[in-house]
C-alpha cells in the first residue's frame, strides 16, 4: 500500500510531461532535470501541459510506483 508521510519531501517538475511516460521516463526526467537521488523515497510529482492531470513516482522498498 502506498502511504504518504511529513518525513517525505515532494519534488514538483514545473515543466510539461508527456503522460504516457512510464517510471523509465519519468525516472530520467528526475534525473536530467530535477538532479535529486530517485531512490531516497521523496516523492517527485509531474504535471500534463494542460495542468489537470498528476502523475507521482516514488521508490518503494520494492521498486517503483507510479
Amino acid at each position: 500500500m502506498l502511504s504518504f508521510s511529513s518525513r517525505q519531501r515532494y519534488f514538483l517538475y514545473r515543466g510539461v510531461t508527456d503522460m504516457r511516460k512510464e517510471f523509465n521516463g519519468l525516472s530520467g526526467v528526475v534525473r536530467e532535470h530535477i538532479g535529486h537521488a530517485l531512490l531516497s523515497g521523496d516523492v517527485f510529482l509531474f504535471l500534463n501541459k494542460r495542468r489537470d492531470r498528476l502523475k507521482l513516482l516514488v521508490w518503494d522498498r520494492d521498486g517503483f510506483i507510479v
